[in-house]
């Protein structure tokens, strides 16, 4: 399997595990620069707050996030999982602690390159799509401390 082939929908997951997939879906599509595989974890018309900034809608968030974080090479961790969800109901919500690096565009696996590395809380509310998949519909990202050249996750 390829980085680009990652499929959207995985076959045997409990309740729990499928909300989770969601946020798993949206940070490997930003580490694999995967727009599909991001695409399918929001919404047409998610709310994405990153710090107090808000994004309203996919091609915002595209164009406020994913087109930046996309082009450079990152590795999102996801930890302390915790899910609100009830069986049989289409919406959730969950909160998650993340640690993200950032390094320019093909500066990644060069010594001593200049990072940036970055402790997130998340908070999403998320609803089951039609297509099955569950989606985030508004999403909080807040960066509780970076350490590095914050310059890089805006793409400078």
């Amino acid at each position: 399997m390829s980085l680009s082939s990652l499929p959207t929908a995985l076959p045997s997951l409990s309740v729990r595990e499928y909300v989770i997939d969601a946020l798993y879906r949206c940070v490997i599509g930003l580490d694999t620069a995967n727009k599909d595989l991001f695409d399918s974890s929001l919404t047409q018309d998610a709310v994405l707050d990153i710090n107090g900034r808000v994004l309203n809608g996919l091609d915002a968030i595209h164009a406020g996030c994913y087109n930046i974080l996309a082009k450079l090479d990152t590795t999102h961790f996801i930890t302390n999982v915790r899910v609100s969800v009830k069986d049989g109901e289409s919406t959730a919500s969950l909160t998650a602690s993340a640690l993200a690096q950032h390094y320019r565009q093909g500066q990644g696996l060069e010594s001593g390159a200049e990072g940036l590395l970055t402790g997130v809380l998340y908070y999403v509310d998320l609803v089951k799509d039609t297509d099955g998949l569950w989606k985030a519909t508004n999403s909080k990202m807040r960066t509780t401390w970076f350490e590095g050249d914050r310059a890089i996750a805006m793409g400078k």
